[in-house]
């Protein structure tokens, strides 16, 4: 029951991040942009909020209110992550200029801009933010007592913040792209610009919008791992960036498919974590450094599933393509 229990809160805790960043990176997309910066951007949100919470920690303000600490270091991920990829949408809609190579750059100067300054703030070689014990929350901060059934057990083993507002961002993404005049102007914007700027859609304050949204969901992203992997900050999210365009990719570009893809990778990764204690899986104890095989296993999938799954995929159909107003 109590291995259940564990692969059940994980796979929710790491899918977490996967659908954030995935969301994010489907209002990019569905707004003409490709955000490949999605890794640099969750990783600027998760220094900018952990740095923030590690002062909290140090003023004994974070432990005495963890939930209002703790929303204020979601806001300022947020905040983080979208000023951050507004350096993307320049590049992309005011300079034109080729949005792979401009989010490879981002993914580039991310990690070191926080090596630089997290060694600034805590001391040379010093790149581990930890994470304070109050960011989870326990039966203790919502003023319960001690046990609890296999659903109680369930919802607090691996609780925080974000995942409640992962889920609340779901379902704002849905109403927003579907039933909002917004959501039907970014989506004509990725799919045929001049078409939408000839009925007076202002294309690229629909593309900066995309982008911006984009960061601020990416922010949170990074946020929501660094809290999943447990290890604190290190200037790196672990290609989860990556994945999550995967992730977005399989899902087609749609909220509720992204969902279930987010849960589906969270799965194969925590099923990899999980394999020495599940024992209907091989072993492979004659394989040199086998550990690792099951840990390779969400990327192996992420392959495969992308091979199959390719030739079905409806990206929008201006994604990548700088709008040029002179042309038609």
């Amino acid at each position: 029951m109590n291995i259940l229990i564990d692969i059940i809160s994980s796979t929710v805790l790491f899918a977490v991040p996967l659908m954030l960043v995935a969301l994010g990176g489907m209002f990019t997309e569905r707004s003409g942009v490709i955000n490949i910066a999605l890794e640099g951007i969750m990783i600027v949100g998760a220094l900018c909020s952990c740095l923030f919470m590690s002062y909290l920690d140090g003023i004994g303000y974070g432990p005495a209110h963890p939930l209002f600490s703790m929303l204020v270091a979601i806001l300022i991920a947020a905040v983080a992550g979208g000023i951050f990829s507004l350096l993307l949408a320049f590049a992309a809609v005011n300079l034109k200029a080729d949005q792979v190579i401009g989010g490879t750059a981002l993914n580039i100067l991310a990690p070191s801009l926080a090596i630089v300054i997290t060694w600034a703030v805590q001391g040379q070689g010093e790149t581990t933010i930890l994470i304070p014990t109050w960011a989870r929350i326990t039966r203790a901060t919502m003023g319960l007592g001690e046990g609890g059934g296999f659903v109680s057990d369930l919802i607090y083993k691996n609780l925080y913040l974000t995942t409640p507002i992962a889920f609340l961002v779901l379902i704002l993404s849905i109403i927003l792209l579907y039933k909002t005049r917004f959501g039907l102007r970014l989506r004509s914007c990725g799919e045929h610009p001049q078409a939408a700027d000839s009925v007076g859609i202002n294309v690229y304050k629909m593309r900066y919008a995309g982008v911006a949204i984009s960061g601020v969901l990416a922010g949170v992203g990074g946020l929501a791992f660094t809290m999943a992997a447990g290890s604190g900050f290190q200037a790196t999210v672990a290609g989860y960036g990556f994945l999550a365009l995967a992730v977005m990719i399989f899902g087609n570009w749609k909220p509720v498919n992204i969902l279930g893809a987010s849960i589906f990778f969270a799965l194969f990764k925590i099923i990899g974590s999980y394999s020495s204690a599940l024992p209907f899986l091989p072993d492979f104890n004659n394989v040199n450094s086998s550990e690792y095989i099951y840990l390779m296993l969400p990327y192996v999938v992420t392959m495969i599933v992308l091979v199959l799954t390719s030739k079905r995929s409806a990206a929008p159909k201006a994604e990548g393509i700088p709008y040029d107003k002179g042309k038609r």
